[in-house]
């Protein structure tokens, strides 16, 4: 079940496009790095790394890549540098194939006693709303019955923005307005998610980086008005960071992990950067499923994360 399989050819191609300027960006660096060297030697390892930390795939990451790499040069003694693309390819994808996640099916949604609720989280810029939009209408292209919740209501532009995407895609939105309780918001859009059958209710929450207490607070109290009508509620907590903003991202994905319980990622906004890699980093250091990646403008470009499939784009020569 789902739409058209996510990595026909031209859903491939608009992965390639989307990533094209991180991957341009990244083996520009890479040959500037390596020209006129031979062999992967220690001078090529440094070059290498920070090839990488450039390219905000981080330091942690970074450092994991260099050791594999080290591991594999002594233990094949030559390695041509000609070689090194598809060294790294291999390289990065083994590393995160090893961080257990399981990369989500198309936009399949789990059974579950009621509406399966999905609370989204992140700063304000990062593409949050936008994303919850375009989201809804591809769960609606899958004949799914989809209730929004305006919950962020700090700001009226958000709250509008909602709305606005509601009566694109064709789904109802729940809103009390800007400066009311995002709680009563929560606690109403699932209360409708219930009674109308909903499939998906997903909740937009405040946009501000709170302070560890303040966000654990209001978002607790946002589950346990949830729970009145569905007791797994929330069944997911996205949240959505802003790729573009490179090492800023892993900050951000820092602060929110350690204040809520994050279940997934979505990572926005990579077709207008060279920061790509920062999807690589984050996909290996914070071990939560990256479940959306945003390529483009079109409602159609929020994209079911792969991470072979990733790999395969970033690394195409």
């Amino acid at each position: 079940m789902g739409l058209k399989s996510f990595f026909s050819k031209d859903k491939k191609e608009t992965l390639d496009k989307g990533l094209e300027k991180s991957r341009n960006s990244f083996f520009t660096k890479l040959n500037k790095a390596i020209v006129g060297k031979s062999t992967i030697d220690d001078k090529v390892l440094d070059e290498l790394e920070e090839v990488l930390i450039t390219s905000d795939v981080g330091v942690e990451t970074t450092v994991k890549i260099i050791e594999r790499i080290e591991s594999r040069a002594a233990k094949d003694k030559y390695l041509n540098t000609t070689e090194l693309n598809q060294i790294l390819k291999k390289e990065i994808a083994g590393l995160l194939a090893e961080n257990n996640t399981k990369d989500p099916v198309d936009f399949e949604i789990p059974k579950v006693e009621g509406p399966y609720v999905i609370l989204v989280v992140g700063v304000n810029g990062v593409g949050k709303t936008t994303t919850i939009g375009k989201l809804s209408f591809q769960l609606k292209a899958l004949g799914k019955k989809v209730v929004l919740g305006a919950a962020d209501t700090f700001r009226a532009a958000a709250v509008d923005q909602l709305i606005v995407w509601g009566d694109r895609v064709g789904v109802p939105v729940v809103s009390k307005g800007m400066n009311t309780d995002p709680a009563a918001v929560a606690f109403e859009a699932v209360k409708k998610g219930k009674e109308d059958n909903a499939d998906v209710v997903i909740i937009d929450s405040a946009g501000r980086l709170h302070t560890k207490v303040n966000l654990m607070n209001e978002l607790t109290k946002i589950r346990n008005v949830m729970q009145k009508f569905v007791p797994e509620a929330p069944h997911d907590v996205m949240l959505v960071l802003d790729g573009s903003t490179g090492q800023n991202a892993f900050n951000q994905a820092k602060a929110f992990t350690k204040a809520t319980n994050v279940s997934s990622l979505a990572i926005t906004k990579l077709d207008g950067t060279a920061k790509g890699g920062v999807v690589i980093g984050i996909s290996d250091q914070f071990k939560i499923p990256v479940r959306y990646i945003g390529v483009g403008e079109k409602a159609e470009d929020l994209r079911v994360f792969n991470k072979m499939e990733f790999v395969n784009s970033f690394f195409k020569r």
